[in-house]
């Protein structure tokens, strides 16, 4: 349950920093480490305390196997997400090229 909890807390983390922040690389790591921990969670939903492997061998028994879903969902999940922040630091830098800031607050009031 205390793995929940510090996952719950990892999320806050990162909402502060997507919400709180004015620089746009602070608010793109805040939303990394929101995703981090939704994966965290999502990994953490199919755990087992004891568990093994889920591989299906003629031999073994089929008890007290991790759920390989959410791991494969998490791993998917990586992939979207590393190429969502490769998009995002490339327009941070295109925005920064353009403004030479990276202060939210001073691009909304810039024209043009």
């Amino acid at each position: 349950m205390s793995t929940y909890l510090l996952c719950l807390v990892l999320f806050c983390i990162g909402l502060y920093g997507l919400l709180r922040k004015r620089n746009l690389v602070k608010i793109i790591v805040g939303l990394a480490i929101m995703g981090y921990s939704v994966n965290l969670f999502f990994v953490l939903l199919g755990y087992r305390l004891h568990g093994r492997a889920p591989i299906d061998a003629p031999d073994q028994v089929i008890e007290n196997m991790v759920d390989p879903l959410p791991q494969a969902v998490v791993l998917t999940s990586i992939v979207i997400g590393l190429g969502v922040m490769a998009l995002l630091i490339s327009l941070a830098i295109r925005i920064y090229e353009k403004h030479g800031t990276l202060d939210i607050t001073k691009i909304r009031k810039l024209k043009g």
